[in-house]
């Protein structure tokens, strides 16, 4: 893909062109517009006019847009018949990451919007996480953090975005293995209005007495020391030979493990 400099993205001269020449951009990573929003922008522009122009691409024999969705639907409410574009020598690619860096720059899409966007950038034109992230400004563990909150079932997706919760609620939820645990926990966020500082400390606190609470019908023992083990067969080979079994161990430490040979003979001595 080309990388032209700035002056040669764009044409300089602004021209006025014909809304029903203009088709919205496929690769538009915002999927939701307030109408309140747009009607604010709509009586903006009908008394100022549309004080940034557009930008489009030469798209077969009209336009398609490449930044200025929310401007471009304003200027239809306006009741405008044209409005001022700047034509952009990009392919699809690149208009895509423009859509995409316009609204990144702008802070108008949410958490999943964003990460949904990246994941279709990512999927389409084959980029690695690390291209991605280059391309827009942003840092590799950024785009990964994002692109993680896609791991997150619709269900619990929806119950997040229907509740105003925060990207940080949604990445502390992902530490939690299923989805009936992960919208348990979700509700229970919202039930007592947490914080997302009280939400990470309730997943930690969750996750604890997972570990330490043990199915019905057993016994779970949490031993952190692996010393505490090897002293056990130490012992039980010490009997064993106490009781005439000539019982033996040996011990090999690498840096991942240790292994341990026990060597017990199928005879008895007398």
């Amino acid at each position: 893909m080309m990388h032209p400099r700035k002056g040669e993205f764009f044409s300089s001269r602004v021209r006025y062109i014909s809304l029903n020449q203009i088709r919205s951009n496929p690769q538009q990573p915002r999927r939701s517009f307030d109408e309140d929003s747009l009607s604010e922008l709509a009586e903006s522009i009908r008394s100022y006019g549309i004080l940034q122009p557009l930008t489009v691409r030469r798209q077969g024999t009209g336009y398609e847009l490449v930044a200025g969705e929310r401007r471009l639907r304003a200027a239809a409410m306006a009741g405008l018949r044209e409005v001022p574009c700047l034509v952009a020598q990009v392919g699809e690619e690149d208009s895509a990451l423009l859509a995409l860096m316009e609204n990144l720059q702008r802070r108008d899409l949410d958490c999943w919007e964003e990460a949904e966007a990246l994941s279709r950038l990512i999927a389409r034109y084959g980029l690695s996480q690390e291209e991605a992230a280059r391309r827009l400004g942003r840092s590799q563990p950024a785009v990964a953090n994002k692109l993680r909150l896609l791991r997150l079932p619709d269900s619990v997706r929806q119950f997040l975005q229907e509740n105003g919760l925060t990207e940080r609620h949604a990445r502390a939820l992902l530490r939690l293995g299923t989805e009936e645990q992960q919208l348990s926990a979700a509700q229970v966020f919202c039930r007592r209005r947490m914080n997302v500082a009280a939400a990470e400390a309730y997943i930690e606190d969750l996750l604890h007495r997972q570990q330490v609470t043990p199915p019905k019908g057993r016994t779970t023992y949490i031993i952190k020391d692996v010393r505490l083990f090897l002293n056990s067969v130490d012992r039980g080979l010490h009997l064993m030979r106490q009781a005439g079994v000539n019982a033996d161990w040996g011990r090999q430490d690498t840096d991942e493990e240790i292994l341990l040979t026990i060597r017990i003979p199928k005879r008895v001595r007398t």
